[in-house]
This record gives structure tokens, sequence and C-alpha cells, in this order.
């Protein structure tokens, strides 16, 4: 009797899944979900720029708004940050946050990529690819990066069948790669391969889609898979569906990236995108009965080492803020905002009000001003021994890939030969990536950077001279990847003569638990002359509403934060406009809080206070 009962109960668990079905009425122009018209406006949130705790508030913001689906990425780097060493747990619980969204009563689209862009660092690749394969040519039909893939996606991708809309899940659809058009390979065996590859985990059991802008579809489109648009509050619509439909003259129409905000670099303007035209366009859209999605509804942080950079041409590398605000409709903290509103009230127009309550801004809160205790520095014996991964020798300098190594910083060192000793002395440093704090005997000199293109430095020696260079990696080139390596990748002279016989100091600065012993074993005073010190405080929170608050490092120059051993993530007030980080009430805790800071390059005074203010900073400029 048991076992018929428990064939019954598979029997219609199978034929409830196979009323579920959703696909595409090229004929009709739309979608058809379980065989009726089916048309969305979509948001995206990437869950690997929020912590865990605020998933649920946000998902849920974004259905208040009448969006009826959540669209995000997933980063291949956040779930293997080491090969064959997988993560599935916390701000990666990729599964979690896919079935938050279904109980908040959300459609999925996923884009695994393997290439996101994204502004995150190398567009969502491991670095340990090009530790692996140094000459590898990502995104292209080369074996090593292909057999890498396909172990990736027999990794992931079993973990998304369950959650596929057929098989009683929420997730209607999948991307293959990213804006391909764009990129200039233009590689038509491998797009083949990754379809192949997809469909082969996907089968019929979601929509499989490709997205580029309107002058990118001769290269980026798969024949077969369905072609959707980026582009935002700029231009008629019109004229990009007519581009659209000489490559696809039927199916329905999809903006899979329409630009509500934009992105900002460290040294620029803080970009802000006005609400009128981005609400204007959204109402075109849906009156030609377009499936729109937000890229982005909410933006959220780059939190540690995660923010990318952009190759703005020759001479011009430009690293993305910590802050993914984006000027989005959900700001940083995950608040509505103004523009929020006006979409909202846009969308109800076109979809049924979901009955959500709308939501309002969480609390914020400020705290007292915390007195910072100036330790060591990084070049000192006592860091050394204890913050370094590992050191060791070369006759040329080696990069980051070539050692291993995610971020943080490398610190390079060199005896110079007594024959060059005359004063003054020209420094150059051939291809840098990205910034090099000069010291010569523990002295801090100047600054060597890629995103000004100062490359040279006239230094001071004295006999017997050590030269010391502190590299720090500022993000990879997220956009079309170029292949960027970090570190000293070239030749390192004085006055023309190149240098030799390097030592080399990893410091991933990615291992907590070795700054709590670099602190708790710190023995006293050190040498102050050099840059890339070392601070640590404990704060108290007395009560027991904790709220979101904001880092505020004016004062200071630039570095890293960790609060209770998380990475907020890189300052730089002296460039701006960022000058606040987020600091997720999540990380916080009821009493003794510790905040740990890596100054790299200001010589701040003992004593010198950090404050935490309940408003975001993010145009300081």
């Amino acid at each position: 009797m048991k076992q018929i009962c428990i064939l019954i109960l598979v029997a219609l668990v199978a034929a409830t899944y196979a009323e579920r079905s959703f696909k595409i009425d090229y004929e009709r122009d739309t979608f058809l979900m379980d065989g009726k018209p089916f048309r969305f406006v979509s948001g995206a949130f990437h869950y690997f720029r929020a912590l865990p705790g605020s998933w649920r508030q946000i998902l849920r913001s974004i259905r208040a708004a009448g969006l009826n689906v959540v669209e995000t990425y997933i980063e291949w780097s956040t779930h293997e940050p080491t090969e064959g060493q997988y993560t599935w747990d916390g701000i990666a619980n990729l599964e979690q946050f896919i079935q938050i969204a279904q109980e908040e009563d959300l459609y999925v689209i996923l884009r695994p990529g393997p290439y996101i862009c994204a502004e995150r660092d190398m567009g969502g690749f491991p670095y340990w690819l090009h530790t692996k394969y140094p000459n590898i040519k990502l995104r292209t039909y080369d074996l090593d990066y292909l057999r890498e893939v396909e172990k990736w996606y027999s990794v992931l991708m079993p973990r998304i069948q369950n959650h596929l809309y057929q098989r009683g899940g929420p997730v209607i659809m999948v991307s293959i790669e990213n804006e391909y058009g764009s990129f200039s390979a233009c590689d038509g065996r491998y797009l083949s391969f990754l379809k192949n590859l997809t469909e082969s985990y996907i089968r019929n059991e979601a929509v499989l889609f490709t997205n580029d802008g309107p002058d990118q579809l001769a290269c980026g489109r798969i024949p077969g898979v369905l072609a959707t648009l980026d582009f935002g509050a700029v231009g008629n619509p019109d004229n990009y569906w007519q581009k659209l439909r000489k490559y696809q003259p039927k199916g329905p129409l999809v903006n899979a990236e329409f630009y509500p905000g934009w992105l900002t670099h460290w040294m620029e303007p803080l970009a802000r995108v006005a609400t009128g035209p981005v609400v204007s366009q959204l109402r075109k859209m849906l009156q030609q009965g377009a499936n729109v999605n937000f890229y982005m509804f909410h933006g959220g942080t780059n939190f540690a080492f995660t923010s990318g950079a952009n190759d703005g041409g020759p001479g011009r590398f430009n690293t993305d803020i910590t802050s993914y605000d984006y000027d989005a409709p959900l700001d940083e903290a995950g608040d509505p905002t103004s523009k929020y509103f006006a979409i909202r009230d846009a969308v109800l127009e076109f979809l049924p009000d979901p009955g959500v309550p709308v939501p309002g801004r969480l609390p914020k809160m400020s705290l007292p001003p915390v007195q910072m205790n100036r330790l060591g520095t990084l070049l000192s014996e006592q860091a050394r021994q204890t913050l370094a991964k590992y050191s060791l020798s070369s006759q040329r300098p080696l990069g980051f890939e070539a050692l291993n190594q995610h971020s943080g910083l490398i610190l390079y060192e060199t005896q110079i030969p007594g024959y060059l000793h005359s004063d003054p002395m020209t420094l150059r440093v051939d291809m840098l990536h990205d910034r090099a704090y000069v010291h010569v005997d523990n002295k801090f000199a100047g600054i060597l950077s890629r995103e000004t293109a100062t490359y040279t430095l006239p230094i001071r020696l004295g006999s017997g001279s050590k030269l010391q260079l502190v590299v720090e990696n500022q993000g990879r080139i997220n956009y079309g990847i170029a292949n960027d390596k970090k570190g000293i990748l070239g030749a390192v002279t004085l006055n023309g003569n190149e240098l030799l016989n390097w030592s080399m100091t990893g410091f991933p600065l990615e291992d907590y638990s070795l700054l709590e012993k670099y602190i708790d074993q710190f023995s006293g005073s050190e040498d102050t002359t050099s840059s890339v010190k070392i601070y640590h405080a404990e704060f108290d929170i007395s009560s027991s509403n904790i709220y979101d608050t904001y880092f505020d490092p004016r004062g200071w120059g630039k570095g890293v934060v960790f609060i209770n051993g998380f990475n907020l993530g890189r300052y730089w007030p002296l460039a701006g406009p960022q000058i606040t980080l987020y600091v997720p009430r999540h990380i916080l805790r009821q009493g003794k809080n510790t905040i740990v800071v890596l100054e790299y390059e200001t010589d701040v005074p003992q004593g010198t206070v950090i404050n935490f203010r309940d408003q975001a900073i993010l145009d300081g400029r």
C-alpha cells in the first residue's frame, strides 16, 4: 500500500510539472508561460553584492515595485576562488537566493556567463586561470579555457537544474555569455560550444538567450537562441528594435539591460541618470509590448577586492569605486529612492499591483568617533613574519598571477648595485599594474601609478641602498577582458640600467586571522617613515538596535578596512567621488567591535579618529 501511495505521489508531481512550461511564441512575438502569453518587467540584483540577511528585504522591495522577475549574474570567482575549492554558503548561497526569490513571488533570470563583466574583478573570472594557464585566451575556442568552463558548469548547472521553471522552480531564462558582440575575438566556434554545453543542462526547461548592444548583434547572437538588446534612456527604442529585427524577424522584444543609472570610477564625478527620461523610455517600451530588465534595480557593494576596472585607451586605466549604488531605484543599502517610486507608478500601468506593501527607508545609525591606534608597517619584520603568505626570489619581478596571488599587495625588493649610486637617479617601472608605493631603505619616496600613467620617479640613494616597491592590485579589467595581469610585468631600471635579483613578499590580505595574530603579538612602535601602516581600534555598540552605518575616512588617504574581520573594501577619499563605505548592520554586534585599517599612502597621526555616519557620501568631489 505504501509503495502504491508513493507511485501515485510521483505521478501527481510529474503531471504537475508537465503542465509547467516557459517557451517562446515567435509568431505572436511573446513568451508563453503554461501556454498563456507572459510579459516581464525585471530588476537586476546580484546576490554577491549584498549580505544574505538583506536579500529578502531587497527582493520584497523589487516585487513591491510591480516587477515580476529578478535577474542576477552568477559569478564564477565567488564560487571557485581557489581552483577546485567551491563555496556555496553565505554570500555565495545561490540556491538560497533563488528560493527566497520564489517565496517573494518573483521569477528568476540567471546569467552564468561564464564572463559577466558587471564591473567585477576580471569580469567574474577567477584569477587562477592565469596562474594555471599563463597564455590562456579567455572567451575563445581555447582548449584550456573550454576545459575549465566544462568543469565549472559540471558543478554549477546541477545546482540550477532543480530550480528551472519546468521542474517547479522560478528560473525562466538562462543566458549564454554576455555582450559577446562587443568582444573583438568574435569566435563563432566558442559561442557554438557554449550553446551546446548550456543546452545539455537546461534542455527546454527554460529559455536560453543572448544579450548585446543594438550594433553588436552580428557577432553576439547565436542562431536558434533568443537575441535580446541592451540600451538605456537615450534614443528611440523603435530604432533599436529595427536593428534587432534585421537578425531576428519574429519573437518577443527584450531589453535585457535597461540602464536607470550608470557605473562610476575613482577620480570621476558620480554618475547620475535623471529619472524623467528613464520613466519615459520605460513607458515607450512597455507600450510596445516589450519585456524589460533594469540593470541595476539594486546595485549593492563591491566588498573586499572584488571591484574591477576599465581600459580607457593608452595611458588611461580606470578603476571602479567600491560602491555599486549605480544611481539605481534601490540605493546601496536597499532603500527606495524617488526614482523607485516613479518607476513603480509606470510599471503598475501595465502589470497588476502585487499587493506587497511599499517599503520605507530602514533606520541608519551614527556612532561616537573611534580613536585609532597606529601599530607598525607592512615593511617591518613583524608584519612579514605574520602577514606574508610567501617570500621568494627571482632574477626579474614576477606578477600576481605567476605568484598565485589574487589581490592585496606584493613587496618587491632589490639591493641597488654600488656602481649605480649617483644622485639624483630616475626610477622607471615598465608595465606596472597598477600602483607602486616606492621606498628606499624603508623610507617612503613617492608613488607610481598606472591610472595617471606615472611610471618614472626621481629618487635619491645612499650607500648600499635597498629599493622597495609595494605594488597594489587595484582590480582587473572587467570589460572585454584583455588578460589584465597584475604586479610588475616589465623591467625596473635606474637611469636606464635594469635592476635584477628581486625578492617578493606576498600580502594577499585574505586571511583576517593573520591580522588578528599580528595585533595580538605586536611588540611596540616601529619606524613610521614607510607607507602602508596598520591601525587598530575597538569600539562599543551599547544598543541592541543595530542599524546600517557608513565608515567615513576623511582625513585618511587610500587603503582597505576590516570591521569584525569583514573586508568592507577599498576607500580613497583623496580621489573620490566616493567618500564613505557602506557598513551592513549584519556585520556589527552589540558590545565590542573591532576595526583594522591598512592605510597605504597618508601619514595619519597617532590617535586620529574614524567616524561612522548615518548617511552615505558618494559624491565628495
